[in-house]
């Protein structure tokens, strides 16, 4: 037997358990317990609440993706209907546009020891495979100008990497010569590759917007969009086209994810709980878009400048109207001797485009303070 009164054998592989916990941690286990359960419980719910929005609501998706994007068409008891992709023409113009970032990645590293070797290697293979699309460029049917823009921006890349192979060496003034030399041609090929890319997808929403006739004022929208495409976004953009101010923030969202593509899937399961959180929101405060908002944020906006939090506003009955977040940020920050920043305070329904810091857009509370807690 070891010391613990388990069997050697059991020894190797059983834990003892963990000295009992005194009442005060059991006590705040079983309360952080009803959180953890809450969490199973919404998770049970999700699918109910995603079966019955799918139900009674259309939902386009519009996802990005290398190839121009991705659309989806759910309709109430039919099956998803994808759109066709846009054109490869737009995925070889964008590919060609990009080749010439590689060629600077390729070489950048070494800028500061270029004679270094190590990047002669990987350039001569990527040389080799643009040499290889000279070769095949004259199956491309494209109109005149994008494509002696892109077979121009190919043999920019061909000359720049055989100078640098040729010398064994590069600076940066040949660099900055390359990318000016670069900039008209990639102008063309990035308005060629934006025309098909618009154009396509503005086809597709005409024929879907025809074919869901009333049903289009029910129709939600969803957009996905890393942090370099949430302000200009091309698809947001083109669905805001036809879906209207009304609409953003409302039935046209824009979700910032961390990764290029995003599974279809998932974009639906993030609807899905902005919807039923919002009506959770009109039943527990009083306002529908409340819970599009950090919900402990503040309505004492004093103590942004007085650098001291009021006491948060109560209810009848004693209901804590806000948390006073923000003022407590505000209070810490000048202790030391920061310079308190925080966000505007904007309302929760803002058709602002589509992130919200302009006070000015938009209608409606802007704060839990400012929310009916007090209607029967």
């Amino acid at each position: 037997m070891s010391s613990g009164g388990i069997p050697e054998f059991l020894a190797k592989i059983v834990t003892p358990l963990p000295a009992v916990n005194s009442p005060v941690d059991i006590a705040y286990q079983q309360a952080l317990r009803l959180n953890t359960s809450m969490m199973s419980v919404y998770e049970e719910n999700v699918a109910a609440f995603q079966k019955n929005l799918l139900s009674n609501h259309p939902v386009i998706l519009a996802l990005f993706s290398g190839a121009g994007g991705e659309f989806t068409l759910y309709q109430p008891d039919q099956e998803p209907l994808h759109a066709d992709p846009v054109s490869l023409d737009y995925q070889l113009a964008k590919s060609v546009a990009h080749s010439s970032m590689a060629v600077y990645q390729l070489v950048i590293p070494y800028i500061g020891d270029p004679a270094n070797s190590s990047w002669h290697a990987p350039l001569q293979i990527y040389r080799m495979q643009q040499e290889e699309l000279l070769r095949v460029f004259g199956e491309f049917q494209l109109s005149s100008d994008p494509r002696e823009a892109i077979e121009a921006i190919v043999r920019e890349n061909i000359a720049f990497m055989d100078q640098c192979l040729r010398s064994g060496t590069f600076n940066l003034e040949g660099l900055d010569g390359f990318t000016r030399r670069l900039k008209p041609k990639l102008a063309i090929a990035i308005e060629f590759a934006a025309e098909e890319q618009v154009s396509h997808w503005m086809d597709v929403l005409d024929g879907w917007k025809q074919m869901l006739g009333d049903s289009w004022e029910r129709t939600y929208g969803v957009v996905n969009s890393l942090y370099v495409t949430r302000t200009n976004n091309v698809l947001f953009t083109i669905m805001a086209q036809y879906f209207g101010r009304d609409a953003f923030n409302d039935r046209l969202l824009l979700f910032e994810t961390s990764s290029f593509t995003t599974e279809r899937e998932h974009m639906l399961d993030l609807l899905t709980r902005i919807v039923a959180d919002r009506a959770l929101g009109k039943v527990f405060f009083g306002d529908y878009f409340l819970m599009d908002s950090e919900l402990l944020q503040t309505g004492a906006r004093d103590a942004i400048t007085a650098g001291v939090a009021p006491p948060a506003p109560t209810a009848p009955g004693g209901f804590h109207a806000a948390d006073p977040t923000h003022a407590k940020i505000a209070t810490h920050s000048r202790n030391r001797g920061l310079e308190p920043l925080l966000p505007p305070t904007v309302p929760f329904h803002s058709r602002e485009w589509p992130w919200h810091t302009r006070p000015e857009e938009g209608e409606g509370p802007r704060s839990m303070s400012d929310t009916d807690l007090t209607r029967g």
